[in-house]
């Protein structure tokens, strides 16, 4: 436990002691010329995750914590008499720690602020979108069957390039009493289709097409011709729609930006050398020797 707890405060503080001179209100820990106000500590027990906070609780555990921060400061100053802070694995580690770090600052700045949505935003984009919001509770669907995944390939292909689903199940399906009504096999509620393709159809919407569906009898794509069911209240999905929008405008932010910074920089690609970078691919890990 000890352990866990002196990785999880050197992983998740930073040191905010300052110099004995000039500090405000009294010390709460002094290692040589380094102290620790009373405030200092509060700030720093105010970053604990809950679960480390709950651990701290009372005059028992902020004794703990403050242990936890001597153990710190000592690994700290003897990592620096060693000269550690100058091996050139750590320098670029901290170089590496101010680019994530400044990157996070200037996507929170110029990002997430361009990408705040209003209650109004929310509600004109349900509005518009209610037929995202339906749960169908009947579906009349055509379907295509064929026997191999090359077959089903192609017919995949040839639907998404635009071809008329009832011609194409006429020409290649399988179910030749289903072909002759363009693939039309009726309607359906749930609980009255395989497990396999009902999981598929009630989450299509009215016109869309599936992906090829592999059964006993041969692989499936079907078609909701049709759709039944009812709206979900805007008060259900106002949370998921806050999201969805609030993602967009942000990756809509991002690529704006970066397409800016892009005009204001010149970059240069070598292609020559780019061609002959090679990634070795990492090793399995060897199999364990048994005795």
């Amino acid at each position: 436990m000890k352990r866990f707890l002196l990785v999880l405060i050197a992983l998740v503080f930073v040191a905010s002691c300052t110099k004995e001179s000039g500090q405000k209100g009294g010390y709460v820990l002094k290692i040589d010329g380094n102290v620790y106000t009373q405030e200092d500590v509060q700030a720093e027990m105010s970053t604990l995750p809950e679960m480390a906070k709950e651990f701290f609780q009372g005059p028992e555990g902020t004794a703990r914590f403050v242990d936890e921060l001597v153990k710190k400061e000592l690994l700290y100053i003897e990592a620096k008499n060693k000269g550690l802070d100058k091996n050139k694995d750590f320098q670029k580690k901290v170089e590496e720690f101010k680019k994530i770090t400044l990157i996070n600052q200037i996507l929170e700045k110029e990002i997430e602020s361009a990408a705040k949505v209003t209650d109004k935003d929310i509600k004109d984009y349900y509005d518009k979108h209610k037929e995202d919001f339906m749960v169908n509770t009947q579906v009349r669907l055509s379907h295509i069957v064929v026997k191999a995944d090359d077959d089903a390939k192609k017919v995949y292909e040839r639907l998404k390039k635009g071809e008329d689903f009832a011609k194409v199940a006429s020409e290649v399906s399988l179910d030749k009493a289903s072909a002759k009504a363009g693939g039309d096999i009726g309607n359906f509620k749930r609980g009255e289709m395989k497990p396999e393709l009902e999981d598929v159809a009630f989450r299509l919407k009215k016109g869309e097409i599936s992906m090829p569906i592999r059964l006993k009898d041969g692989i499936h794509i079907i078609k909701v011709i049709d759709a039944k069911g009812s709206m979900l209240e805007f008060d259900k999905v106002k949370g998921l729609i806050g999201q969805r929008m609030t993602a967009e405008k942000q990756r809509e932010s991002f690529d704006k930006f970066i397409e800016n910074l892009k005009k204001k920089h010149k970059i240069d690609i070598n292609k020559d050398a780019l061609a002959k970078i090679t990634f070795a691919p990492t090793p399995a890990p060897a199999a364990p020797a048994h005795k």
